[in-house]
């Protein structure tokens, strides 16, 4: 921006420069021509009306002049600087180096009409050149002579006062252009001060520092625009101080009602697992009834679990305790403790070893295949490889697949895709929890369709 400014400023004031200069030069020179102009006009008609005829009465049938008489003529109408031509009917005086044939043609023949002029270059140098015929005045009647004077007036001051005008405005378009250029750095710098003052404090809201405030001075646009920058960072300060602190309730009423809950569940627990042993000398609508009340139990055990650990998450406790994993042994591990072992096929090699967390990796595990096996198909794959920069593991599954609006949305919080999971299938926080545990390795997670199936995978770097 303070290019562009400066640039503009200097563009500005080289045009405006540029077209006074112009104008100007112009002014004068076509004052200095119609000066010199009107001066040799004046010159030259005042020199011919005061010729008197001496050298016969120039009649038609009379002695013509000679040709010491038309140099005697020339001598009477030349003067300082300038050259006289005189010629009647062929015969040609001259007073100076010109001759006739510097006369172009064309002055030439209107010569005899009236008093003409041009401007001629002749031998490198610019001349006025004025030319008439000479009428003589008798008894009020004007009659042409056939005598012709032609009277070349040199431009050499006037192009050298020309030269001088050019000279000044060049140099003071110069100055001028220089005087703008330090003009436009210094309201550049004055406008942009604020500007960048402006920027930085953005930067730093952006950052977190919500208590920046800039000084206002004066009463221009931009104090203004910095007086509303200050009003609206104390509000944006107020707006983020009370989120933070609703924040803070909801994720404290989350964390203290799921640990509350952990009370009872345990006494729930108990009181199912005698039912479950029960169960099976029951009718069989109560036998019905208890199932599916430890089917209950169970999914709310599993959503108090995933709540302790999405609000650890939120509330930044959750840690990494690394050490050496065996790959392959951490995820049958996994599949053993759940179950699920005839249900999946693991592919890794068994000298796969690892920096991990070894309880993290294993949610992240867990959820991935409960995922699959939940809302997926057989045959269930696990597999996991070294590349150059971590480990990858991903987890396949050959069911209907994720629709592809449901993508985006996977690892959201309580996300379930199809209106028929709202209610029984999963509690809608584990691939959010699983994707908090990558992150926390520094890795990365994602889910793409296949033909059939979904395909997750997980890279995690070298610890």
């Amino acid at each position: 921006m303070r290019a562009r400014l400066v640039i503009t400023f200097t563009l500005v004031a080289v045009t405006a420069t540029l077209a006074v200069a112009t104008i100007g030069y112009e002014l004068a020179k076509s004052a200095l021509v119609t000066r010199t102009e009107t001066t040799a006009l004046d010159l030259v008609t005042r020199e011919l009306s005061s010729i008197t005829f001496p050298i016969g009465t120039l009649r038609p049938g009379e002695a013509a002049p000679t040709h010491r008489e038309l140099e005697v003529l020339a001598h009477a109408l030349s003067g300082p600087g300038r050259t006289v031509l005189v010629e009647y009917r062929g015969t040609v005086a001259s007073e100076g180096p010109l001759t006739l044939t510097d006369v172009p043609n064309e002055l030439y023949g209107r010569a005899n009409q009236s008093l003409v002029t041009q401007r001629v270059i002749v031998h490198d140098e610019l001349y006025l050149l004025v030319g008439a015929e000479v009428y003589r005045d008798e008894e009020g009647v004007s009659e042409a002579t056939g005598l012709r004077a032609f009277a070349f007036f040199p431009l050499r001051d006037d192009e050298a006062q020309l030269a001088t005008l050019r000279t000044t405005l060049a140099r003071t378009g110069v100055v001028i252009v220089l005087i703008a250029l330090g003009v436009a750095l210094l309201s550049a710098r004055q406008v942009l001060l604020p500007v960048r003052r402006l920027s930085a404090a953005a930067q730093a809201l952006g950052q977190g520092r919500l208590d920046t405030r800039l000084p206002v001075h004066g009463k221009d646009e931009l104090a203004e625009l910095t007086s509303q920058f200050n009003d609206a960072a104390a509000a944006l300060e107020l707006s983020v101080a009370e989120l933070r602190s609703l924040e803070a309730m909801s994720r404290r009423f989350v964390a203290d009602v799921s640990h509350e809950l952990r009370t009872p569940l345990t006494s729930m627990t108990a009181v199912a697992d005698m039912l479950s042993e029960e169960a099976s000398r029951l009718p069989q609508a109560p036998a019905e009834a208890v199932r599916l009340v430890l089917k209950e139990i169970e999914r709310l055990r599993e959503l108090v679990e995933h709540l302790i650990e999405v609000s650890r998450f939120d509330a930044g406790t959750a840690t990494l305790n690394l050490e050496p994993v065996t790959v392959a042994d951490a995820i049958e591990d996994c599949l053993k403790t759940r179950g699920w072992t005839d249900q999946v096929t693991v592919q890794a090699s068994q000298g796969l070893t690892e920096n991990l967390d070894p309880r993290r990796f294993d949610v992240i595990v867990a959820n991935l295949v409960g995922n699959a096996l939940k809302h997926g198909a057989p045959p269930i794959v696990v597999s996991a490889r070294a590349t150059e920069n971590g480990l990858e593991v991903k987890v396949r599954d050959h069911g209907e697949g994720i629709a592809p609006e449901a993508l985006p949305h996977v690892f959201d919080r309580f996300y379930k895709a199809g209106a028929g999971r709202t209610r029984s299938q999963g509690s809608g926080l584990g691939l959010a929890i699983a994707k908090a545990n990558v992150q926390l390795h520094g890795g990365t997670i994602s889910v793409r369709r296949q033909e059939p199936g979904a395909l997750f995978t997980v890279w995690l770097p070298h610890a």
